[in-house]
């Protein structure tokens, strides 16, 4: 998948969350790449927080370009989980996880950033999630897999390494702690020649 491709998916689905006024971010290997070490993905991830009463409309903005199911989204809402739209031209799938409405996940999506996702590219700003909560959610992702993803701990370590002294490491400690991957982050921060 080229670049352009991931571009030509997203950007009819910012749109409409703009137009709509739907507050998300950016997050996972996108997010990660723009922050640390750039890596070829096949998805994009958005965490958004989607109202009922915002359903029709962002279907009615997106069913044309997209496999978009009202259903989905509906029931994504309800039991705080995602779902996902097919961008029918380069059949790129966009993952929408629903924000939570936790401490952790309101000041993440309190925290998102804008930025281009193509330095040159005025039509690729988006909002990103920052630095700091990409590795945190990273940091949940390889926990929840067992700790053996390579990719996801290469992802976190190029966040870490290409930041470095840049991050907030108070709200890293912080959240690591509050969401139990304290010993994770430390780990991050030793294998990236970082004092946490």
């Amino acid at each position: 998948m080229k670049k352009p491709d991931l571009l030509a998916a997203l950007k009819p689905v910012i749109d409409a969350f703009d137009r709509l006024a739907i507050p998300y971010y950016i997050g996972g290997s996108i997010a990660s790449s723009a922050y640390g070490m750039p890596r070829a993905t096949m998805d994009a991830d958005l965490v958004a927080d989607l109202a009922i009463v915002q359903v029709s409309g962002l279907v009615a903005s997106l069913q044309d370009q997209y496999y978009v199911a009202e259903a989905a989204m509906t029931n994504a809402i309800a039991s705080a989980s995602s779902f996902n739209l097919i961008h029918l031209e380069t059949m790129v799938k966009i993952d929408v996880f629903m924000a939570k409405k936790d401490a952790y996940h309101q000041a993440a999506l309190a925290r998102r950033l804008t930025d281009r996702l193509v330095d040159d590219d005025p039509d690729s700003v988006v909002c990103l999630a920052s630095p700091e909560d990409v590795i945190l959610s990273k940091l949940q992702w390889y926990e929840m897999g067992q700790r053996v993803s390579e990719r996801q701990w290469l992802d976190i370590l190029g966040v870490v390494k290409v930041q470095g002294d840049s991050l907030d490491k108070e709200y890293l400690l912080r959240w690591s702690q509050a969401l139990g991957i304290c010993d994770l982050w430390r780990r991050a921060c030793s294998e990236a020649g970082l004092r946490p």
